[in-house]
């Protein structure tokens, strides 16, 4: 490894709390005055801009540590104070500013506020700070103040500086193909996932040195960018099965969904680069102290695909611990070879072992037609009714599957429309490549082809006659509110960022709307989503950190 000095062995400085209240008011940064944006030149137009992205909060009230907020993956925020359908318009929603990097942003961006970056040799700006931390496909790891677009980096942090000298990020012409991503370069390509408990960020890298790629998952002090002591962990895995030695390949296999931290490990997921060559799904579970490989799931043992890839959505937890995720086409037979399946893990010492599992009815022909299952896996809160624990999981196809994470179901092999075994299931209800399911106030929201689509729940199960809106759809999407006030419904279609009332379903807001094409999206990265917290959007882009918010600020709700 080069660079040894930059590792971090001191205690580190802490969070101030996840979560706060606020009983402050922010700055006005025009009092009494109301300003058309469209009628003010370019130059003022961009003054202001800097000015009010200068404008500071005192009190952060809801951090963003993991992919979609939980690890239930709710992909809803419930403490926002700011934003609400009544001021997020082309007259007081904006983007603020964006923030250069050196490669695409694939994950999603995090959120820490009242952070105390701690000084060091990567720091640039210490001090008490809301921080928006984003990754790179140039294996380098950002922490940019929120609020101040004034600023560059507070740190930043190559993972090439934790490698052998000559490490370089992997040309995707050494990968089998590279699909249709587009992707320049390939570093860290997932969503990492912070411990508020030790102010630890983990990551999972990807690195080509000496001819082969490696990955690694290192450790990140978020106060200083430092590596921890003992940290990176090179990964490696091999599963026997049958008498044959599965092993993980790394020029095969890639981390494309969101880190997981539950049951005191860190679960990494293993999907490929898109053309179904030698690849696998695998799920490897780290002990989050040690680094120690405590588990291994491996979905097509003997054989190959059934990616774990969920367009970068992170793997799943319930309250007991389990662990979900879904997988890409690739082989089927029961209990063996979980092609196009939903699966459910449990960790049991240095162990992670099925517990139990869904494949639909119709495998083979969504197999032989790429109509796998691609998206997270919703865990609802418990419900009324005979079945309290619950799963939502969709299909490219556009189907919707209600599962009881109880019983699963596992595989109906004299079902020949439906699956009857499972709580329910509504064949192409959706459209094709639906985005990510959000569930708000009795309400689950898809959007999928050029719909938006809000099913109500009742007693466990979907209505089956669903509001809908014209969307641009297929994304990663979210709900803000505060509590069950104020809802806004966040997504990503065709480049564009898009916020609707989920509760009229009136769009409110698109970027392509505001003039002289002040909020415009740069290019992003393969099913980039957004991400909220405290009355500011984050996009990560191709080239930079676009940040959007309110202009002029307004006091919390």
């Amino acid at each position: 490894m080069r660079n040894r000095t930059l590792f971090q062995t001191r205690p580190k400085a802490g969070l101030t709390s996840k979560k706060t209240s606020c009983d402050w008011h922010a700055v006005r940064a025009l009092p009494n005055q109301r300003v058309k944006l469209g009628s003010l030149p370019l130059f003022v137009l961009l003054q202001l801009t800097i000015f009010l992205a200068s404008v500071q909060f005192v009190c952060g009230q809801v951090s963003v540590l993991t992919w979609h907020y939980d690890n239930q993956r709710s992909s809803v925020n419930q403490s926002e104070t700011l934003l609400t359908p009544a001021n997020v318009n082309t007259k007081s929603f904006a983007k603020l500013f964006t923030q250069p990097v050196d490669g695409y942003i694939v994950g999603q961006p995090l959120y820490v506020p009242g952070l105390s970056v701690v000084p060091g040799p990567n720091v640039h700006d210490s001090g008490v700070h809301n921080v928006a931390f984003v990754a790179t496909m140039h294996d380098s790891v950002y922490a940019f103040d929120a609020d101040n677009g004034a600023l560059g980096p507070l740190w930043k942090t190559s993972l090439l500086d934790y490698s052998p000298t000559g490490a370089t990020p992997v040309n995707p012409n050494v990968k089998p193909c590279n699909n249709d991503t587009a992707w320049a370069e390939i570093g860290i390509v997932s969503t990492p996932v912070i411990d508020p408990s030790t102010n630890t960020m983990y990551v999972v890298g990807e690195t080509y040195e000496n001819y082969h790629v490696v990955h690694r998952l290192h450790a990140l002090d978020i106060a200083s960018g430092l590596e921890l002591s003992g940290w990176p962990v090179t990964i490696t895995a091999s599963y026997v099965f049958n008498g044959k030695n599965n092993i993980f390949l790394d020029q095969q296999q890639m981390n494309r969904p969101g880190l997981l931290l539950a049951n005191g490990h860190v679960y990494v997921a293993w999907g490929g680069p898109g053309c179904n060559v030698l690849d696998k799904g695998w799920i490897m579970s780290y002990n989050a102290a040690t680094g120690a490989q405590e588990g291994i799931f491996d979905t097509e043992p003997g054989t190959y695909w059934a990616s774990v890839w969920q367009k970068g959505a992170g793997l799943s937890a319930d309250s007991d611990g389990n662990i979900y995720g879904e997988t890409g086409e690739g082989p089927f037979v029961p209990g063996k070879n979980f092609g196009t399946s939903v699966i459910k893990l449990s960790q049991s010492g240095t162990s992670l072992t099925v517990a139990d599992w869904f494949t639909p009815y119709n495998v083979n022909y969504l197999y032989s037609s790429d109509w796998d299952l691609n998206d997270a896996v919703l865990v609802l809160p418990d419900q009324p009714g005979p079945y309290p624990h619950e799963l939502i999981v969709t299909g490219k196809q556009g189907t919707i599957y209600v599962l009881n994470r109880d019983n699963m179901g596992q595989f109906c092999s004299s079902c020949t429309t439906t699956d009857s075994q499972i709580i329910q299931e509504l064949p192409n209800a959706v459209g094709t490549w639906p985005g990510t399911p959000v569930f708000w106030n009795g309400t689950v929201y898809f959007d999928g082809g050029s719909n938006l689509s809000a099913y109500t729940v009742s007693n466990g199960v979907l209505l089956t006659s669903p509001k809908t809106l014209q969307i641009n759809g297929g994304g990663h999407a979210l709900i803000t509110s505060n509590g069950m006030a104020g809802a806004v419904y966040w997504s990503i279609g065709s480049g564009v960022l898009q916020a609707t009332d989920p509760m009229t379903l009136k769009m409110l807001y698109t970027s392509n709307q505001a003039p002289n094409q002040r909020d415009v999206l740069p290019p992003l990265a393969h099913f980039a989503g957004p991400i909220e917290a405290d009355g500011k959007v984050f996009v990560g882009t191709r080239t930079s950190l676009v940040v959007y918010g309110l202009l002029p600020q307004l006091s919390p709700a």
